[in-house]
C-alpha cells in the first residue's frame, strides 16, 4: 500500500485539498460574508427607500384630503356667498320696485292733485264768468256793478 503510486497521489491529492481547503474555505467564507454583508446593506437600503415612499404615500394622501376638503369649503363658501349675493339682489330689486311704486302712487297723487285744483280753478272761472252774465243781465246799473264785484270778491273764498 505504501509502494502503490496510486495511494501516494491520493495521499497528495488530499494533502493538497486540506491545504488549499482551508485558505480557500477562509477566501469563499470571506467573499460570501462580503457578498451576504452586501446583500443586507441593499436590503436595509430598500426598506429605508420603501419606509421613505410609504412616508411620501402617506403625506401626498394627506394633502389631497387636505386639499378635497379646502375645495369642498370653497365650494360650499362659494354657494352660501352667491345665495346670499341671490338674497341681497333680491331684496335691492324689491326695495327698489317699492320705490318706484312709491314715486308713481306720488307722481299719480300730485297730477290728481293739480287736476283737482285745475278743475276747481276752471269751475271758479266758468261759475264767475255765469254770474258775471246773468248778473249782468238781470242787475244793471250802478247797484248791479256792486253787487257784481262783491259777488266776484266772495267766490274764490268760497270755493276753497
Amino acid at each position: 500500500m505504501f509502494t502503490d503510486p496510486t495511494f501516494w497521489v491520493a495521499v497528495a491529492f488530499v494533502c493538497f485539498i486540506a491545504l488549499v481547503f482551508k485558505p480557500l474555505s477562509k477566501f469563499a467564507a470571506g467573499a460570501l460574508d462580503s457578498r451576504a454583508e452586501k446583500i443586507k446593506e441593499e436590503l436595509d437600503e430598500a426598506e429605508r427607500l420603501r419606509n421613505e415612499a410609504q412616508d411620501l404615500l402617506a403625506q401626498y394622501q394627506r394633502k389631497q384630503r387636505d386639499a378635497l376638503a379646502e375645495a369642498e369649503g370653497i365650494i360650499a363658501e362659494a354657494r352660501e356667498e352667491a345665495k346670499r349675493m341671490q338674497k341681497a339682489s333680491q331684496e335691492r330689486t324689491e326695495q327698489s320696485l317699492e320705490r318706484r311704486e312709491q314715486q308713481a302712487l306720488d307722481m299719480i297723487a300730485a297730477a290728481e292733485a293739480r287736476a283737482v285744483a285745475d278743475v276747481r280753478a276752471l269751475t271758479a272761472d266758468i261759475a264767475i264768468d255765469a254770474t258775471r252774465r246773468i248778473l249782468s243781465d238781470v242787475v244793471e246799473g250802478q247797484k248791479g256793478d256792486e253787487l257784481v264785484d262783491a259777488a266776484i270778491r266772495d267766490v274764490p273764498s268760497k270755493l276753497n
